[in-house]
């Protein structure tokens, strides 16, 4: 199976990756101020206060009392703050790898559909932990996200959790955005791994130019044969009189010729 090596939009991955670069250094931003508990307990109590949702001191009471305690939401669990920041700096590494890759095109775009699936799924993760529910107090449930990205911030119990109701609402686009951006880098890679018309073409070419090099330079092909068949056809060097059958000395017309002068008529003997 043939998957092509380079990208047929160049142009819009360069797009992309000028793109990626300040969204990137923007959510690492966030989600590092975030870490590790900058405003993720604040905002969980705003909302009890109102009665968005649970109120995390009842942990701590179930704690003191000795009750089965509760899990934490996932929503407001530290968990998800840690993930953010893993998830950011991976992706910065990540970016700036594969930008040098592609640049110097050893990235090619088999390698970018696992790369990025791989990123939208772990930022998928993120928005799904950040939009789930909070159901651990029945009477005042939270089923869907939480009341700082459904709600304005103005509804805030305490004034001075405003600002963090805020900067909590652009961490969640900006995940949204990182998701979306992905996404679409995972489906532009998919479509640069199926090969076009011209490519399958200059692929059978290609093919087809080694395989007739390979022919002539093979010891069977024709041509050699021609070359062997003309060698064999050679007319054999014939052998020097008086050598037939064995070395023995020669016996040429001159010889005999200078025997008979000087008076003797017989042969040379054969030396053994």
């Amino acid at each position: 199976m043939f998957v092509p090596r380079q990208y047929r939009t160049p142009k819009i991955l360069y797009g992309l990756f000028a793109l990626e670069f300040p969204l990137t250094v923007a959510v690492l931003a966030l989600y590092g101020i975030a870490a590790p508990d900058l405003y993720r307990t604040k905002l969980w109590q705003d909302g009890a206060d109102n009665g968005f949702n649970s109120n995390p001191s009842e942990i701590i009471y179930s704690y003191a009392n000795h009750q089965p305690v509760s899990k934490t939401p996932l929503v407001w669990s530290s968990f998800i703050t840690n993930y953010n920041v893993v998830i950011a700096v991976l992706s910065m590494f990540l970016m700036l790898v594969k930008g040098i890759m592609f640049i110097t095109r050893v990235f090619p775009p088999l390698l970018s559909v696992l790369v990025h699936t791989a990123l939208t799924a772990l930022f998928a993760f993120s928005v799904h932990a950040q939009v789930s529910k909070d159901l651990n107090d029945p009477k005042h449930p939270q089923n869907g996200p939480p009341w700082y990205i459904i709600k304005s911030c103005s509804r805030s119990f305490n004034p001075a959790n405003v600002g963090y109701c805020q900067q909590a609402k652009a961490t969640f686009a900006l995940t949204i955005i990182m998701l979306a951006l992905f996404a679409i880098n995972t489906m532009l890679a998919i479509y640069n791994t199926i090969p076009s018309k011209s490519q399958k073409l200059a692929r059978s070419a290609s093919s087809g130019s080694d395989e007739e090099s390979n022919i002539k330079d093979s010891p069977d092909s024709d041509a050699s044969n021609g070359q062997q068949f003309e060698m064999h056809n050679l007319p054999r060097t014939p052998r020097t009189p008086g050598t037939t059958g064995g070395i023995k000395s020669p016996m040429t017309p001159r010889t005999q010729a200078f025997n008979t002068l000087g008076g003797n008529d017989t042969p040379s003997r054969e030396v053994t």
